[in-house]
């Protein structure tokens, strides 16, 4: 049996950390370290593309590479894959895997005490036999046994960045059929969840036939899983599984409800619905008798829309994201649910990265690109100098970074305000990667952790408080410094924090970017409680990233966040206002 595309990317992904463990030349290393990342990011079946003799016009694609493919389609199995795995044990591999954890050191493992899978790592890193190795020691063991902790915590479900653009394609191919009346997004992902398992596509129509063999049929199918006229499924080639459903318009609302969830949520609204003599499901709300028996004799409510749904409850219309079983009943039922904020209400972004550091635009790019996507005002934020590897200003290159801000500014006029700033570095020892003399003649500041992430909660929480409390230093980045799936949020007294920033009118941001989303919703509704203000931004690298900010406003939506709060929803006159009296 053939293998599908994500399957290829895995052995070739494997291979490529195998032969690292092996300590092969980095450009063989890498020839099958870039066949996997291209792979993945092939929409099309590999066999048609093999078909059609195109393997080679594939990015990173050479002749060895593609022999490899035809391999493993036409035999279910590579030997080379095989070889390796006879030479260097697989479970190095899953011990790669573990933060802080490469391939020299894997490697280290297995030599000096034959340690290969995770589990072996474990025990012996509980019996404390790691940290006389050579270049290990006590802090390097203890954040070993941290890495397998966060490891076994993965669930394998897709961040929402990747999950929801291949989610919204099959939703639009599938609404150009001339049958399709309606069609929504559900699940987890219509909820705006940080990660989704599966992806639940609802769609109305009177005939399901053309659209379930459209579904089912499409190019990116790796495996068809099951085949009905109301429901299908499919595993896509990038191994996200997606189900389609077809129902009848009138039943709409009950229904893209039901599968829009959360399970608490229904579950606190079926109960709802026994309460006032009826039963609701994804179909319909029947009258039920005092046993909460349906009485069949008596017709059923259909709604055709999700407000009519909690209109028949008496219930305020919730937002999606906001069902969650967090308060929200409770309040849609007094009619006090907050008014989220919306994508036309951000008006800037002030966070944002351009070729002076590490991103890949230059500055008037970036500002034209925020102009044409409608924002007032922007603030150009290039990494500071201790961050080497995102090539960090020195003072003479940032300071002459802000004369040019200015002057483009002044050319620009009124059609776009440019600020010149900084994403300063916290560092490890608590201190900030510029003196004050230096942040003074900037016109923003952000400060941001990238540095000593494993530090205890005493130490990270100190280092944002003296970022929180210098007079200079307007917003807090990413204050977690969490990253999806392999960094997981600083351990930090967020209560101090969070009491730190409202006192001294210092900015969180919530990160718009989907590997971060930080502050993530809970803690940006423990903020927005407390009075902090918050600003969405993207953290731009490129200028497509400026597209990322939905994100950020999905999730600020699902931490309550109302326009009010958010800092780049005020005028620039207003934020000019707030940023010279905040210093």
């Amino acid at each position: 049996m053939s293998l599908s595309n994500r399957e290829i990317a895995d052995i070739f992904e494997r291979c490529a950390d195998m032969l690292q463990i092996r300590g092969d030349n980095i450009h063989r290393v890498l020839s099958y370290r870039r066949a996997s990342e291209s792979i993945r990011a092939v929409p099309r079946d590999l066999r048609v593309i093999s078909g059609e003799g195109g393997l080679t016009e594939l990015s990173y694609i050479g002749k060895t590479i593609a022999a490899k493919i035809d391999e493993m389609l036409e035999t279910g199995e590579l030997e080379f894959y095989n070889r390796l795995k006879a030479e260097i044990p697989e479970g190095l591999v899953d011990i790669m895997h573990i933060n802080g954890v490469g391939p020299k050191k894997a490697k280290l493992f297995w030599e000096q005490l034959d340690i290969t899978t995770v589990d072996e790592l474990k025990i012996a890193a509980q019996a404390e036999k790691l940290a006389d190795l050579p270049g290990m020691g006590a802090k390097s063991q203890q954040k070993i046994l941290n890495g397998i902790e966060a490891l076994s915590r993965q669930t394998g479900r897709a961040n929402i960045g990747e999950a929801l653009p291949a989610a919204q394609a099959i939703l639009d191919l599938l609404m150009e059929l001339p049958g399709a009346q309606e069609g929504a997004l559900a699940g987890s992902i219509r909820r705006g969840r940080e990660t989704i398992g599966d992806v639940d596509i609802l769609i109305a129509a009177d005939d399901s036939g053309p659209i379930m063999q459209r579904f089912v049929n499409m190019e990116n199918v790796a495996r068809v899983l099951g085949h009905g006229p109301t429901k299908s499924s499919v595993e896509l080639l990038s191994g996200l599984q997606v189900d389609v459903r077809v129902l009848e318009k009138a039943r709409w609302g009950t229904a893209l409800s039901y599968f829009t969830g959360s399970l608490a949520h229904n579950v606190k609204m079926r109960q709802i619905a026994l309460d006032q003599g009826l039963s609701l499901n994804e179909h319909a709300f029947s009258p039920v008798d005092e046993n909460k028996t349906i009485i069949e004799s008596e017709p059923k409510i259909f709604c055709d829309t999700e407000e009519k749904v909690y209109q028949t409850l008496g219930l305020q219309y919730v937002p999606p994201e906001l069902r969650e079983d967090g308060g929200e009943i409770e309040a849609a039922r007094a009619q006090r649910l907050p008014n989220l904020i919306r994508r036309q209400d951000i008006v800037a972004d002030l966070h944002m990265h351009t070729t002076w550091s590490d991103g890949k635009n230059t500055i008037p790019e970036m500002i034209q690109a925020c102009q044409k996507r409608g924002h007032k005002y922007i603030v150009i934020t290039d990494h500071s100098r201790s961050l080497g590897i995102a090539n960090g200003l020195s003072i003479e290159r940032l300071l002459a970074q802000a004369e040019e801000v200015r002057r483009l500014n002044d050319e620009m006029g009124d059609a776009i305000h440019a600020l010149a700033g900084t994403e300063m570095d916290i560092k490890a020892d608590g201190s900030l990667d510029y003196p004050d003399e230096v942040l003074a003649q900037l016109d923003f500041v952000i400060a941001s952790l990238h540095s000593g992430l494993s530090q205890k909660r005493e130490q990270i929480t100190q280092r944002l408080l003296n970022a929180i409390r210098n007079p200079f230093v307007k917003m807090i980045g990413h204050p977690s410094a969490r990253q999806f799936p392999n960094r997981e949020a600083v351990d930090a007294d967020w209560d101090a924090v969070l009491a730190a920033a409202q006192e001294h009118n210092t900015i969180l941001e919530i990160n718009a970017n989907p590997l971060r989303l930080d502050l993530n919703s809970e803690l940006a509704r423990m903020a927005k409680d407390l009075g902090v203000l918050l600003a969405i931004n993207t953290d731009a690298h490129r200028e497509a990233h400026l597209d990322l900010m939905d994100y950020g406003i999905t999730n600020a939506r699902r931490g309550w966040v109302e326009a009010r709060h958010v800092v780049n929803t005020w005028s620039f006159e207003r934020f000019s206002q707030w940023n010279m009296n905040r210093a």
